[in-house]
């Protein structure tokens, strides 16, 4: 639903008097470009979504989203995220600490894993767990003589869901926080102040909007991933589908008025997932204006 677009918190870029302005005919032109091609591949097919969803009636439509299955199918991507985000913003504070707080060797290998989900497929995030978990798996017998269940139920769901969003709340956090620096931590640590409180006080308040803005693109993946969770749900009607498995076994079944309705509200809790994303981006721009103007 969301790609990692970095938040902007750099300040306004500098005038360059003695730079030639671009021609007017080259600025509109590119704009032109830029606009007709988002409303073509994605403003048009976005519209598409929702004239189709009531193709046939709001009836058709409160029916396909209140349908037994896709209740239970909205339950389990809502109780996903509701785990996998918490944990992916904790663990992107530890890491974006770790890595910009500390000097140690190796720290150019951890980055790089923190990046690894960006570069793999999806589809090979799930087939790992299945080699860890299934019944011939790495842990497969273990499991089963504890009679515990990871694939093909919603443990499984959750952990390739945190595998593939893991670098989101991470990746906005480490650059911010080596643009700020480690003066102001050092400066409460020199007048007293514990380490937990330099980091309540002092670190969270510096990265609050970027804490948000990665915690709103991990949700938007993780309401919307597809192929970690496909290989590792086993496609249980109301028990391990999730919206997008939903969608599609809607769709495949030839019921594409009840398969636009779901993805209608998919795409409607995206278009909430880019108002709230704006309004942090607004907030945060305000914030630094507002630093600036006390300074």
């Amino acid at each position: 639903m969301a790609g990692n677009v970095s938040l902007q918190y750099s300040r306004p870029p500098l005038n360059h008097s003695n730079r030639a302005p671009e021609s007017r005919f080259v600025r509109w032109g590119l704009i032109t470009i830029a606009l007709g091609f988002l409303f073509l591949f994605l403003v048009i097919p976005l519209i598409a979504i929702f004239v189709k969803a009531f193709d046939k009636g709001s009836a058709v439509f409160f029916s396909a989203i209140s349908h037994p299955d896709a209740l239970s199918a909205i339950k389990l991507t809502l109780l996903v995220t509701l785990i996998v985000v918490p944990l992916n913003a904790v663990f992107g504070v530890a890491a974006a600490w770790v890595v910009t707080k500390f000097q140690f060797r190796g720290k150019s290998i951890l980055i790089t894993i923190i990046d690894l989900p960006f570069a793999i497929s999806p589809v090979i995030a799930g087939l790992v767990f299945v080699l860890l978990f299934s019944s011939h798996g790495v842990f497969g017998p273990w499991l089963l003589d504890h009679n515990i269940k990871i694939l093909f139920a919603v443990p499984g769901i959750v952990l390739a869901t945190l595998l593939v969003t893991l670098p989101f709340v991470a990746r906005e956090l480490i650059p911010l926080m080596q643009a700020q620096g480690t003066a102001d931590e050092e400066a409460s640590l020199t007048l007293g102040a514990s380490g937990w409180r330099t980091f309540l006080f002092v670190t969270l308040p510096n990265i609050k909007w970027g804490l948000l803005y990665g915690i709103i693109l991990c949700s938007a993946r993780a309401i919307g991933e597809f192929g970690a969770v496909s290989v590792v749900s086993g496609h249980i009607r109301g028990l391990t589908n999730t919206m997008p498995l939903h969608i599609e076994i809607l769709y495949n079944e030839y019921q594409f008025s009840a398969a636009f309705a779901v993805a209608s509200l998919m795409s409607f809790f995206a278009i909430i997932t880019l108002v709230v994303k704006n309004f942090i981006e607004w907030k945060a721009k305000k914030s630094i204006i507002s630093e600036e103007g006390s300074s």
